[in-house]
């Protein structure tokens, strides 16, 4: 299957660039709704079956292959098979851990961590919150996901400003999600932690794709390394829940299926004696 064609001319010349010199590409992804489907429970996120594979087979071809997630490393390593991916970096807790090589670095938990995990079960029930939302605790943030509600997006907005100003008391930042309100350290986010892994590996090329609005901070380091000479390419794994990012991609995909698709028209252009 040839590769799909970019929505506009600067993402197609980064595209070109990933194609014609691989060895200096960086291919970073989201894991859950790009890697993996989403699930009632993230306890039961696991990779597209094939996806590994295929980004395996790529590592082999291109300079760097990531994994950029809100998740903490450990978890998405283990519930992805990523230890299968020869070099891949899997940062997580949107770049505050690293996991390479089998080796995790983890900075000490966030202050204000403790206070949140204190008060939220107060804080549910006094708004009244329904049975089904559920409380993740990642060691360094705390996500609350409504999708098991009745009404999830009801109760999503029912939750917003009182976790706002719980955050605001912590000392952390809310980042909203696919019906899921996270509270986390400030100072971090996927677009950071994609900018550093480009100089750290020194990429002539980035390609970076995602799905949901946490994913729009690596987005906007895409287009700011654009205009410092860095060819980049944005492509959202899309789904119904969420239109923002489609809206700012330069190619879209159906979902997790979509993007291992794509993966495989990649491998299969820079597979030697493809013809380029």
């Amino acid at each position: 299957m040839p590769l799909p064609a970019p929505r506009s001319g600067a993402a197609s010349a980064a595209l070109d660039r990933i194609v014609e010199r691989p060895s200096g590409a960086l291919l970073a992804f989201d894991f859950d709704g790009t890697l993996a489907p989403i699930v009632p429970d993230p306890r039961d996120a696991r990779a597209l079956p094939g996806v590994t594979d295929a980004l395996a087979a790529l590592s082999s071809l291109v300079g760097t292959v990531a994994v950029i997630t809100g998740r903490p490393a450990a978890a998405a390593v283990e519930y992805g098979g990523l230890d299968r991916i020869g070099g891949v970096v899997v940062l997580g807790h949107y770049g505050r851990e690293r996991w390479e090589d089998g080796r995790l670095t983890s900075p000490g938990g966030p202050p204000g961590i403790d206070l949140v995990r204190a008060e939220l079960p107060g804080l549910l029930d006094r708004v009244g919150a329904p049975s089904g939302t559920w409380v993740e605790d990642k060691e360094h943030a705390v996500a609350v996901h409504t999708r098991r509600t009745p009404d999830p997006d009801t109760v999503l907005g029912t939750l917003r400003g009182p976790l706002a100003d719980l955050a605001h008391r912590a000392g952390l930042v809310v980042e909203p999600g696919r019906m899921v309100i996270e509270l986390r350290p400030p100072g971090m986010d996927k677009g950071a932690a994609l900018t550093a892994l480009v100089a750290d590996r020194s990429a002539t090329a980035v390609l970076y794709a995602g799905d949901d609005l946490g994913d729009l901070a690596a987005f906007d380091a895409v287009a700011s390394l654009r205009e410092r000479g860095v060819p980049g390419l944005t492509v959202c794994s899309g789904s119904d829940e969420v239109t923002a990012l489609a809206d700012r991609a330069d190619l879209v995909v159906d979902g997790p299926e979509g993007v291992a698709g794509l993966l495989r028209s990649l491998r299969a252009e820079l597979q030697p004696g493809a013809g380029r």
